[in-house]
């Protein structure tokens, strides 16, 4: 006989990752105005609430944090290029962009989702961004290439498990190792990869050690 009813309406839209669904959905981000209801007819204003996130299909709501986690396809597309900018700043340290190392960035950059990324366009984005900052080969991470790692990984880094996390480090160790032990530019830059993936440092020299091992 007597209780509350809130009343939605809706004050934007879009398209999140819905936690009850488990995949990219649209949703309507509502507002409630609440008010006491006698023999179900509202009566007095009980003020606001929310706002909460719907989701179109399955209807459930969601705090407006669930905002903050991003949908699978702008994961795969911040994972990529992710991938993309550590190789970049791999092989800008390794001094020479020999052809073993462009392979080996190729292949990485190819599996983390360029399928038509090749060594040559790699060795021409590497020699246009040296000409471009003034940077010159082989020199430790300066400050204007650790701001792109930062940019690149500091987004991504809430949103992958350790496993994950550690994989992308690996994988611009694994360019860094392939024509030859890594170069002091090389290490500096892992570091500060490893850094923006929020890995400590003991665990970034365990990585790297454990890279220079044969499996």
């Amino acid at each position: 006989m007597l209780g509350t009813r809130t009343a939605w309406s809706a004050v934007g839209d879009g398209e999140f990752f819905c936690p009850g669904c488990g995949g990219d959905r649209n949703y309507q981000r509502l507002a409630g105005r609440r008010r006491f209801i006698l023999l179900g007819v509202p009566v007095l204003p009980r003020g606001e609430t929310g706002p909460v996130v719907e989701c179109a299909a399955c209807r459930r709501h969601f705090g407006t944090d669930v905002l903050d986690h991003p949908t699978t396809t702008r994961f795969s597309a911040m994972l990529r290029d992710a991938v993309h900018t550590v190789a970049l700043a791999v092989l800008a340290a390794g001094g020479t962009c020999s052809r073993t190392a462009l392979e080996a960035a190729a292949t990485e950059v190819r599996a983390a989702g360029f399928g038509d990324c090749t060594e040559d366009q790699l060795n021409a984005l590497v020699e246009a961004l040296a000409a471009d900052t003034g940077r010159v080969y082989g020199e430790p991470c300066g400050a204007g290439l650790a701001i792109e790692l930062h940019e690149a990984l500091d987004p991504l880094a809430p949103h992958l498990a350790a496993p994950g996390r550690e994989s992308i480090l690996l994988q611009g160790a694994r360019i860094a190792l392939a024509d030859g032990p890594y170069t002091p530019a090389e290490r500096d830059v892992l570091s500060t990869v490893g850094a923006a993936l929020t890995i400590c440092g003991d665990d970034v020299s365990r990585l790297l050690a454990a890279a220079r091992t044969p499996s």
